[in-house]
């Protein structure tokens, strides 16, 4: 029997792979409230994607994320499950960065849409993020740790970017094996 590799066990569920033009080109904003049902058919597709991952794939103690252009959606709509068990899913409409702290950390990373590597990955330990709500207003919020770093790998997948672009020069990703030989975790939850 021949082992399915974790990328074409995601590609299987859906999840645009590495190489692919939607995961390299930004998102479209929504004009909220005029598209308020396109952003809840979006989010709908998000909730459903991601509850098909999960079923295959545990993340417990990980989070998880997921952006519509994994799912071959162009508009900029992201889906973020904390580590907390029973945590609410974060849904991020026209989400932009507006602010991050100088203190950084660098954690391990995955993505779905080449999920046969892991890579280190610098990231601020805090930002605040603005965000448009159905009815067309503004919401600001500030993620701290693990969620920012959920929070800012999704942000980067609506602005086309990846996390290897992301990582230090003359660093490169591991296949998931080495990774897992590592011990060392994904710490979201911290």
């Amino acid at each position: 029997m021949t082992e399915v590799r974790p990328s074409q066990r995601m590609r299987d569920l859906g999840v645009v792979q590495h190489g692919a033009p939607a995961l390299y080109t930004p998102s479209t904003a929504f004009d909220l409230p005029a598209e308020r049902a396109t952003a809840e058919l979006v989010i709908d597709q998000l909730t459903e994607a991601m509850d098909r991952i999960a079923r295959a794939h545990d993340f417990s103690g990980k989070g998880m994320g997921l952006a519509a252009p994994q799912i071959n959606i162009a508009h900029a709509a992201a889906a973020v499950r904390p580590a907390a068990p029973g945590a609410e899913t974060l849904v991020l409409l026209n989400p932009r960065i507006t602010a991050s702290s100088d203190e950084i950390d660098e954690q391990y990373e995955g993505c779905l849409s080449f999920f046969d590597v892991r890579g280190v990955v610098p990231r601020p330990l805090r930002i605040t993020v603005e965000t448009t709500a159905l009815d067309g207003s503004k919401v600001t919020t500030v993620y701290e740790r693990g969620l920012a770093r959920l929070v800012q790998h999704e942000v980067d997948h609506l602005e086309g970017h990846l996390y290897i672009a992301r990582m230090r020069p003359g660093v490169d990703p591991i296949p998931v094996e080495e990774y897992r030989q590592t011990g060392r975790a994904w710490a979201y939850d911290q």
